[in-house]
């Protein structure tokens, strides 16, 4: 096997759709073998049979992030399949938002549930598994609201901004064990959870402008920029490479 992360097994979540899909193929794509996981079994099982059928080493798992004991069966798994873990993509998450003085105390919840928790499960599950072999990438999908703000989004800017400085904490304590942990914070990528925010506007092709005009290049960002970025800190490329912010873009946050 060949690629920049040949032989290591990757568990990507929200591995179904989106980012989490096309980081999937860029790492089976460059040798890795990859665990998908997602609440939308038959979109997921659909990608793994897709790498599979493409040649690479895929297996889908069911699972809900916000879930510790999902997070201990995903982990087993895994081991069962393919011997080991070496990289974990926490990707899963959800984009819904609503006006500050609207808010409620369930829906914060739910987002930081998702976004925040499921990553915090995610690297407390994996981290041993990854120390017991030698070490491992952590590589967590926060955002560019994880570093700036933006109205209607106070819990999923809370949550993103969450991420980043959870994942510089984890990357302090467990760098002597090998691993390191990064987060990568995108842009406004054309995904479905950008297309449905947009469809759930009252003006969305005045609000798809908008963003379009804060992207210094000019445009919205496509998944595979992302999975990109995802393989190389997957990969030895990034292998001084501990608590950084991978931020990919397009200018957003320049100005």
């Amino acid at each position: 096997m060949t690629g920049r992360v040949a032989g290591k097994v990757a568990i990507i979540t929200g591995g179904a759709s989106g980012l989490g899909a096309e980081s999937a193929r860029r790492l089976a794509k460059e040798g890795a073998c990859v665990v998908l996981t997602d609440l939308a079994a038959d979109a997921g099982q659909t990608l793994a049979d897709e790498i599979a059928g493409a040649g690479g080493r895929a297996r889908f798992m069911a699972h809900d992030v916000t879930d510790e004991a999902a997070w201990a069966r995903v982990v087993a798994g895994t081991r069962d399949a393919f011997g080991r873990i070496d990289v974990l993509v926490n990707n899963a998450g959800i984009g819904e938002g609503e006006p500050f003085l609207e808010s409620t105390l369930a829906g914060w919840r739910k987002v930081l549930g998702v976004n925040l928790d499921g990553v915090y499960l995610g690297m407390r599950a994996v981290a041993p598994e990854m120390a017991a072999t030698g070490g491992g990438s952590i590589i967590n999908i926060s955002s560019i609201l994880g570093l700036v703000g933006f109205p209607g989004a106070t819990a999923y800017c809370a949550a993103k901004g969450g991420v980043r400085l959870l994942t510089k904490a984890t990357a302090l304590e467990l760098a002597p064990l090998g691993i390191r942990v990064n987060s990568v914070h995108p842009g406004f990528i054309e995904t479905p959870m950008v297309a449905n925010s947009l469809l759930a506007s009252e003006n969305g092709n005045e609000m798809k402008e908008m963003l379009i005009s804060r992207h210094a290049l000019g445009r919205l960002g496509v998944p595979r920029e992302i999975g990109d970025g995802v393989v190389f800190l997957a990969s030895d490329e990034s292998s001084f490479m501990t608590g950084s912010e991978l931020v990919i873009d397009g200018g957003y946050t320049a100005a």
